[in-house]
């Protein structure tokens, strides 16, 4: 059986996960398990099955798209100006 992993320390390293973290860079931050760490994932999915993990992969790539969809926005936007300047 694997060593005692207190409360404090499981939410220490989910919030971490929510936050973006690497499962595996939580694992070594932490000295936990990587098997522990999905194990501690399945068990917070929600009623739809949408485990912490996949919420927080989802949050980073929704991040990524705003910044891509803004550099779009802005590259767009100068266009037009250089285009009435003309």
């Amino acid at each position: 059986m694997g060593k005692y992993v207190s409360e404090e320390v499981k939410e220490n390293v989910l919030a971490d996960i929510k936050n973006g973290m690497r499962v595996s860079e939580a694992s070594t931050k932490h000295g936990v398990t990587v098997k522990s760490i999905y194990r501690w994932l399945r068990s917070q999915a929600d009623n739809t099955g949408t485990s912490s993990l996949e919420v927080a992969r989802l949050r980073k790539e929704n991040r990524e798209l705003k910044e891509i969809i803004g550099l779009f926005a802005l590259q767009k936007k100068r266009a037009e100006k250089n285009t009435r300047g003309s």
